[in-house]
């Protein structure tokens, strides 16, 4: 059985915006019936969790709207429930990843908002909920390490930047597109992100098929091993689909599929927990970016039958599925 975290308060009233935040209740109404999915609802981060990620005056401007260019910087108009809403997205990582080191594998119906920075947001983020969760899991004891694979279009640059003061932190990103001062950069040939010690990125380049992309993470996912992680948290991207009106990728529902099975069995392979959390989708119809998120619990169910008809495996032996 698979813990999925949801609750129906993710989703602040943003109005008419390009980021369709009723999808996470959409994927969770397709989850309604799985006989292998328990949707459970998180309590919220708490303030204490924000503030070691966080700067207080960035805290404050979510809480009141002041200042307002600070409490709209990650491109959200401000409203009283948007500070209870990103509290409770972060709590659904937190209980996700917890849940994870558990069980082996959990997830969460919300993004993990990797372009938040320390002092502002950006790009529909507001709290990044990937580092408040790790950083919670380091300050009670319940990890060491853990290590992030972003798999959205869009670079995870606040993800990147606040790992670099965090050494019990790794941060893997495969995007097709860079993120830079709150501006998408379409062709990753014209600009590509710097790397760190412990931030590390691959492009996927326009036009970008599944060949190209399982040959990428063949190349990729083993520096994840290499960290010997006690937590991965994946956040699986809907908007590298080729629909989406940011993508140049030729990745279809298919290719995203194999993408995340490749994942999940490449973290299996290791012995490394994984949460998950769903990224990204522009597309304008909404309902193939619930699609490409349910086939994320697909590939989970793809790689956990695998293991059913075959349950001894070598641990060190390279998993399938191109990886």
């Amino acid at each position: 059985m698979l813990t999925a975290y949801y609750h129906p308060g993710y989703a602040a009233p943003i109005g008419q915006h390009i980021m369709p935040i009723r999808k996470f209740g959409l994927v969770a109404d397709g989850l309604v019936g799985a006989t292998d999915v328990k949707l459970v609802r998180p309590a919220p981060v708490t303030e204490e969790d924000l503030r070691r990620v966080h700067t207080p005056e960035y805290i404050e401007a979510i809480k009141t709207g002041e200042p307002r260019t600070l409490a709209q910087s990650q491109k959200f108009p401000w409203s009283p429930e948007l500070f209870p809403s990103v509290c409770l997205t972060g709590g659904g990582c937190l209980a996700a990843a917890r849940q994870a080191l558990r069980d082996g594998f959990s997830a969460a119906l919300v993004s993990g908002f990797h372009h938040a920075c320390a002092d502002h947001g950006e790009g529909f983020c507001t709290f990044n909920g990937l580092i408040v969760t790790i950083d919670a899991l380091i300050a009670s004891g319940e990890i060491r390490c853990a290590a992030v694979l972003d798999m959205d279009l869009h670079y995870g640059n606040g993800t990147a930047q606040l790992a670099a003061s965090r050494p019990y932190v790794y941060a893997l990103s495969l995007y097709g597109n860079d993120y830079w001062e709150n501006f998408c950069y379409r062709d990753v040939s014209v600009r590509h992100h710097q790397d760190g010690e412990n931030h590390v990125s691959f492009a996927l380049p326009s036009g970008c098929d599944r060949d190209t992309m399982l040959g990428i993470m063949k190349r990729a996912l083993p520096l994840l091993a290499d960290q010997k992680p006690d937590l991965l948290l994946y956040q699986a991207g809907a908007d590298p689909y080729f629909e989406d009106p940011y993508s140049p990728l030729a990745l279809d529902h298919e290719d995203l599929r194999a993408r995340d099975r490749a994942v999940f069995a490449f973290a299996t392979a290791h012995g490394i927990p994984v949460a998950w959390v769903l990224a990204g989708g522009y597309t304008e119809d909404v309902s193939k970016v619930v699609r490409v998120h349910l086939n994320t619990f697909e590939a989970w169910r793809d790689v956990r039958g695998r293991l059913a008809s075959s349950p001894v495996e070598n641990p060190n032996s390279s998993p399938g599925n191109g990886i």
